[in-house]
């Protein structure tokens, strides 16, 4: 007989109340699940006497008042290891792509502490993305974290999946990919792009969709994350961590804290909002075996960059790339706010100097592009100075240039995707910022690769 078994008192949307009948009671995060049906799994989140209160991980239909649990001895282990590249799983380990079932040899524990740091490791080695204005603007070095910020419909999901096309490729680790609270159909398309790119192979899926309930959704990222700790200890590679979306995660966190009773904090989110965005974010770094490179998507709700969940999750990042929506109205894309966005990368010593002052450069023209954006708007462009509507139209063909094609809109647009090394992108922008092409439309530059291969 188990050592610890209960009976169902009763069950409230995802949580169910579980009377403890054996004289041991259950660990918290402790796995309980039925004699009677071995499908269902709850785990044990707050305990107060004899009573348990835990969250519902299976199907809600399968659960009833009078219904005998017995305990596991064992928190939430997704069943994983090499097999499971190539293929897409849910929380548990187990195949959700029709493609047979799976036979790992090694189950991970979900919950697991942060790296010491006496083995935490930094790198300076720059992580090229191909798109000009990600590696121009925000560079990104192996093993950050970056975030792609943004409201809905800015291209969040699509600048990380042509950021996932054009790295893995060439990258000599693995990459695994957590899709959390989401649509179901960007697995899907997903899965097919990293199919027909060659690269599923290298990839493990872990998915928690917007249909799956919030319980799953909040774990399914922690999941993920130990398989990436798997690749990195076990293995000693490099990984690239992609999540999509960070923000479904803290919204999952809070639905959980509502409908335990817990007091909310500012602007109703739960008052373990820190605590739980450090308890996975601290867990994806780079140790002496290998690095852990995140790069997630994070929802901005009403393009509120204060927001608390969003300011919370940007406090752990080292490049916020924030999307904005004035920039997509306008067909730029990456719809990148180039003022907004920042990286703790910018540097003489990590970018180089050539980089570092064209940077600079730009800056400081694209502060005078803006103050001079309203008198345009106002009065025209034809009432500026001569020089000052050289500096304004070198300033937009720059902003246009940083726009371009992706691989993963091709069919979308109809315009063939472009990689662009980052060496050329600072070769290109500092041609422009020289006057070389002055006597060129602004119009010219939207869309392009390098200006090399553009057609003037």
């Amino acid at each position: 007989m188990a050592d610890v078994f209960g009976t169902i008192r009763s069950v409230a949307g995802q949580v169910a109340r579980v009377e403890v009948e054996s004289e041991n009671s259950p660990f918290l995060l402790e796995i309980l699940t039925s004699p009677q049906d071995s499908s269902v799994i709850l785990e044990v989140y707050w305990q107060s006497g004899s009573t348990c209160y835990c969250l519902v991980l299976s199907d809600i239909a399968t659960l009833y008042r009078g219904l005998k649990v017995i305990g596991t001895g064992s928190s939430i282990k997704i069943a994983a290891d090499e097999s499971l590249l190539g293929r897409i799983v849910n929380l548990f380990g187990q195949p959700q792509d029709g493609q047979g079932a799976l036979a790992p040899q090694k189950k991970l524990e979900v919950y697991s502490k942060t790296p010491p740091l006496n083995v935490v490791s930094k790198s300076y080695e720059l992580l090229e993305t191909g798109i000009k204005a990600v590696d121009f603007i925000t560079p990104v070095l192996k093993g950050d974290k970056i975030g792609f910020i943004g409201g809905a419909g800015v291209g969040k999901t699509i600048l990380i999946t042509e950021i996932i096309h054009n790295v893995t490729q060439k990258y000599n680790g693995l990459s695994v990919f957590a899709g959390v609270g989401e649509r179901i159909r960007e697995g899907q398309e997903l899965y097919q792009r990293l199919s027909q790119a060659r690269i599923l192979n290298k990839t493990a899926i872990i998915l928690g969709q917007m249909n799956e309930n919030a319980a799953v959704r909040f774990r399914v990222a922690l999941a993920a994350a130990s398989v990436a700790e798997y690749f990195r200890d076990v293995l000693k590679k490099d990984v690239l961590f992609f999540m999509d979306n960070m923000f479904r995660y803290v919204q999952a966190g809070n639905e959980l804290s509502s409908l335990l009773g817990n007091m909310p904090s500012e602007q109703d989110y739960q008052p373990t909002l820190q605590t739980e965005i450090s308890a996975l974010e601290d867990r994806l770094t780079s140790t002496k075996n290998g690095s852990i490179t995140t790069m997630q998507t994070v929802y901005i709700p009403a393009d509120d960059l204060t927001d608390p969940g969003v300011s919370s999750i940007m406090a752990f990042l080292d490049t916020a790339v924030v999307l904005s929506r004035s920039v997509a109205e306008l067909g730029l894309y990456p719809s990148l706010d180039l003022v907004q966005s920042s990286s703790v990368n910018l540097s003489r010593i990590i970018i180089g100097d050539e980089h570092f002052n064209a940077l600079v450069q730009f800056k400081q023209l694209l502060e005078l592009y803006n103050r001079l954006s309203h008198i345009v708007t106002i009065v025209g462009e034809s009432e500026l100075s001569a020089w000052d509507q050289v500096l304004y139209n070198r300033a937009k063909k720059i902003i246009n240039y940083l726009s371009q094609p992706f691989f993963v809109t091709e069919m979308q647009t109809g315009l063939q995707g472009v990689y662009v090394p980052r060496q050329t992108t600072v070769s290109d922008i500092k041609l422009i910022l020289g006057g070389k092409f002055d006597n060129i439309p602004a119009d010219k530059f939207l869309n392009t690769g390098s200006l090399q291969e553009a057609k003037f």
